[in-house]
C-alpha cells in the first residue's frame, strides 16, 4: 500500500519528475480527502488520508510516481484544484 512517507508533495506536474503524476491527493475545504486523477476519469472523497493513499494506490498498481500530495494551502475540490492560503468513501 502507498504510504504517505514515500509520496512527495509536489504539484501534479513537477519538473521532479518526467511524467506528470496520475492521482493529486489534498483536502477539500471541510478537511476531508479527495483524490483526483489528472485526466478527471477516476477519484472521490475519503474519510483520511490512509484512504486516499490506498484507493490511489490501487489504481495506480502501487507506483509512487503516479501519486502527489498537494502543495500545503492548496484546496482541492471535486470540479478542480485551486490554490488558497489559509468524509467519505
Amino acid at each position: 500500500m502507498a504510504n504517505a512517507q514515500h509520496i512527495q508533495r509536489r504539484s501534479a506536474h513537477s519538473p521532479l519528475s518526467p511524467a506528470p503524476a496520475r492521482f493529486i491527493i489534498g483536502r477539500d475545504r471541510r478537511g476531508g480527502w479527495i483524490v483526483q486523477d489528472r485526466m478527471g476519469l477516476v477519484g472521490g472523497l475519503f474519510r483520511n488520508e490512509a484512504a486516499a493513499l490506498h484507493f490511489a494506490a490501487e489504481e495506480c498498481n502501487h507506483n509512487p510516481a503516479d501519486i502527489c500530495l498537494a502543495p500545503e494551502g492548496a484546496i482541492l475540490d471535486l470540479d478542480g484544484f485551486a490554490v488558497h492560503s489559509s468524509n467519505l468513501h
